[in-house]
């Protein structure tokens, strides 16, 4: 295989058959393919021609749950008190303003913010299919193609989670504003997914909004168009208490029932949030080998509690992290935030390993992405990763055999240095390289956008 890059890492997170571990030193060739061609620790001193990396080289964070266009609410949703349910009326509005345009140019900058905080690739539960009031574009897809397009401009990865979205609640019609979300039944949403095709940046998996959103005897279509192709199917679970009541009032049954009677769960789904689950809700999501996709600074940004995130994976289910609504943008956060938010539950330390926090954010997040072969630094693997300081206020200091703790527990989106997807730099020095003053791009998309 020919090499195209090699990159000389200070130091680098990587596998080992006792776990991951810090090693200095690290040469890693990338081939032509854009795949890690070779991965050598304790190579020695930098070579000649070699790009040096300086800090603490960790696989690409993958993103399992982002709404791209909910980072427009940044700041605005912070103002008073409320509710989810009062928020979601806000997010309603900002929804309604948006156009195929206007989105490429906001997920464009909000997947460049990604990409500066160490992200690689993105799950987007993309449920803004049509125009206002539910008319079509001349392409159906054309919102689903402009968050591909945007994955593109930013030099990230991106799953477009197409979502099923069909109603208001248990048998209630969808409401003015949710209009652009709706396909009429899960049929007619399969044929407009259908459409959709992969590129060598995007994948296409499937979702189910919400069980109050498909109704019950359409939850199946979903899964089988998922299930056909091997794809990744998502869905938000048990998030709000009003959603589990119900739920129970509709059909006598909690969420995770109803999704298990209809053969939606099963080790390619990811149940997102699963924040108030009974103890049956736990053994069926563990027995069915369902993913867990907690997003911390949503959660706790919406105030919807704390989910039993440690009690499911001693159970079996592999946990990822997602940035959700983009309170901010940090993967480090959320997976500090794991930790954190149990110790608060529970008055004692020490529920996750920082090892164990970062795989959450890498390897099983690209899994249920439906990126296996990324995620880790390895001969084969994809060759996405980024790279942290280690000599900022927040990461200086520990020694750096230290340095998924440190990743972990100290630094922030603000320590990364480099991004690489495929071999080929997408941050540098702290720069975007194909979205230039990405905060002012920020800026532009989301004061251009005329909220009623």
């Amino acid at each position: 295989m020919s090499v195209a890059q090699t990159y000389w890492a200070e130091h680098a997170w990587l596998p080992h058959v006792n776990g991951p571990v810090v090693e200095p030193d690290v040469l890693v060739e990338v081939g032509a393919d854009g795949r890690f061609a070779r991965v050598v620790p304790d190579s020695g001193p930098c070579p000649p021609g070699a790009v040096r990396l300086a800090g603490l080289m960790l696989p690409g964070q993958a993103n399992s749950h982002s709404h791209a266009f909910h980072r427009a609410l940044r700041g605005s949703v912070q103002v008073g008190s409320g509710t989810f349910w009062t928020w979601r009326d806000t997010m309603y509005r900002f929804a309604g303003a948006l156009d195929p345009e206007s989105y490429l140019e906001l997920a464009t900058a909000v997947y460049a913010e990604m990409a500066l905080a160490g992200i690689t690739c993105v799950g987007e539960f993309h449920y803004l299919h049509h125009a206002p009031g539910g008319a079509r574009y001349t392409d159906p897809n054309a919102m689903g193609e402009a968050l591909i397009e945007a994955a593109a401009r930013a030099g990230v990865r991106i799953t477009l989670l197409d979502t099923c979205y069909l109603s208001a609640g248990f048998g209630a019609e969808l409401t003015k504003p949710q209009l652009r979300f709706g396909d009429g039944d899960a049929e007619a949403w399969a044929v407009r997914a259908d459409a959709l095709t992969a590129r060598p940046h995007a994948r296409i998996g499937a979702a189910i909004h919400s069980v109050r959103a498909v109704p019950a005897e359409q939850l199946g279509t979903v899964a089988h168009w998922a299930a056909m192709r091997k794809a990744p199917l998502h869905v938000h679970l048990s998030e709000q208490t009003a959603e589990n009541d119900a739920c129970l009032t509709a059909h006598g049954v909690t969420p995770t029932r109803l999704l298990h009677d209809h053969g939606v769960l099963g080790p390619r789904t990811s149940a997102v949030h699963a924040t108030h689950l009974t103890g049956e809700d736990v053994k069926l999501l563990s027995d069915s080998s369902t993913v867990i996709c907690m997003c911390p600074t949503t959660e706790r940004d919406l105030a919807d509690g704390i989910g039993p995130a440690r009690e499911l994976a001693s159970a079996g289910c592999p946990v990822t992290l997602g940035s959700d609504s983009h309170a901010v943008i940090d993967p480090f956060e959320e997976a500090r935030a794991l930790e954190l938010n149990e110790r608060l539950r529970t008055r004692t330390r020490g529920h996750w390993t920082a090892n164990a926090l970062l795989r959450a954010g890498t390897e099983d997040g690209h899994a249920s992405l439906g990126w296996p072969e990324a995620g880790r630094i390895e001969a084969g693997a994809l060759a996405d990763f980024t790279v942290l300081a280690l000599d900022t206020v927040r990461t200086a200091g520990p020694s750096p055999r230290l340095g998924a703790e440190t990743a972990v527990f100290a630094a922030s989106a603000a320590d990364v240095r480099q991004v690489v997807v495929g071999g080929r730099r997408i941050v540098a020095d702290g720069e975007h390289t194909q979205v230039p003053d990405v905060a002012a791009a920020l800026q532009r998309a989301i004061s251009s956008q005329k909220v009623s």
